[in-house]
């Protein structure tokens, strides 16, 4: 277990640091929109939002739907968990104009997630190309991972899921499920990837032991990566994700089968890394933001965690680089919450999970 990662589990064990109520008012922003999986903010204040069922909208800025999804999206396999997923712009987008889409891709015996760049020019998407193609093609529903962040040096990384039936799969190095991969924004594989020149091992791998991951953020001002992922019943984690690192599924986990069986009879071992924290029983986390807005200044620097099970928004505090406690927002509204964002201009950005979802707004209470 690496300095830094003890250095903030010992910080989540003082949690010295006592929690800060926040006044917020929830409001409605806009609605009509079928299981919304993803939101991205453009620059000229309007907001992209996916729908799992294969659609991508956008909201204006007033908080009004265009009726008309975006044009030029590819055939999208949708089925349970499988869908269009993430929506992410590159960070030189003013210039370039380049928008990040995961979807799940294939038919129900050959699937898998798979991440595609284009264009968005006059509420179309032009120049689309296909980066990557998550395998082996394996077949279900379930599992895809999808959320896409950008790290310093531009480079992105993208979750992927084990497939559900194939989590021993996740100790493979030689495939990518239960990966997190690290790709040039062309599709390219950086050449500084841990296990690039490793025979059999997959060149796109940042990180491996995992199950479903569905959160991922990098704190530009730390330069540390978080995500979260799923476990199954119970043993949902929070990790800092280290390139190389193997953070253990399914050979530890806190978690127990859906049938009551164990996974494993362990929650640590040798060689494999620790969560941040954990949740049992499952919050099921959805999606993961960190506050760097003005609007609230008590969660500057804080982590909040989107989540399915629990309908709410897990705050996850944070002071001086290390964990500090816990808050539960948001469970008045009674929804699952499929994804939150810190916008830019301080709010913060909540979708509703749901056949008639919702986008929200939080801002501060009078």
């Amino acid at each position: 277990m690496s300095r830094l990662i003890r250095a903030l589990l010992v910080g989540a064990l003082l949690a010295s640091v006592p929690a800060q109520a926040q006044a917020y008012r929830i409001e409605t922003f806009s609605e009509g929109l079928e299981h919304p999986w993803s939101l991205a903010f453009l620059p000229d204040g309007r907001i992209l939002v996916t729908e799992r069922v294969g659609r991508l909208r956008i909201v204006e800025a007033d908080g009004s739907l265009d009726p008309d999804p975006v044009a030029g999206l590819p055939e999208i396999f949708v089925a349970a968990q499988a869908g269009l997923m993430e929506v992410a712009l590159d960070p030189d987008y003013v210039s370039n104009r380049w928008l990040y889409l995961s979807y799940a891709h294939g038919t129900t015996q050959a699937n898998n997630t798979r991440l595609a760049r284009a264009r968005l020019v006059d509420d179309e998407l032009r120049d689309f190309e296909v980066l990557f193609t998550a395998q082996p093609l394996k077949a279900g529903a379930s599992h895809y991972g999808g959320r896409i962040a950008f790290l310093a040096d531009k480079t992105l990384v993208l979750t992927l899921g084990d497939g559900f039936d194939w989590r021993e799969e996740a100790q493979n190095p030689g495939n990518h499920l239960g990966k997190i991969v690290r790709l040039n924004r062309d599709g390219s594989v950086p050449a500084d990837n841990p296990l690039v020149g490793q025979t059999g091992a997959a060149a796109e791998i940042y990180s491996l032991g995992h199950r479903n991951v569905q959160g991922i953020v990098f704190d530009a001002e730390a330069g540390r990566l978080y995500s979260h992922e799923h476990g199954p019943r119970g043993g949902d984690e929070l990790n800092l994700i280290e390139a190389g690192t193997n953070y253990g599924w399914p050979l530890a986990t806190f978690g127990i089968d859906y049938t009551g069986a164990r996974v494993s009879p362990y929650t640590e071992l040798p060689g494999l890394t620790q969560p941040l924290l954990h949740w049992t029983p499952s919050v099921a986390p959805a999606s993961l933001t960190q506050y760097r807005g003005a609007l609230f200044p008590d969660w500057q620097g804080d982590l909040f965690a989107a989540t399915l099970a629990e309908r709410s928004v897990r705050r996850v505090r944070l002071h001086e680089g290390m964990l500090a406690g816990e808050e539960i927002l948001f469970e008045e509204l009674g929804e699952r919450i499929r994804d939150v964002r810190a916008g830019p201009d301080g709010a913060l950005y909540l979708l509703t999970d749901n056949a008639d979802g919702r986008l929200l707004r939080v801002v501060p209470g009078d």
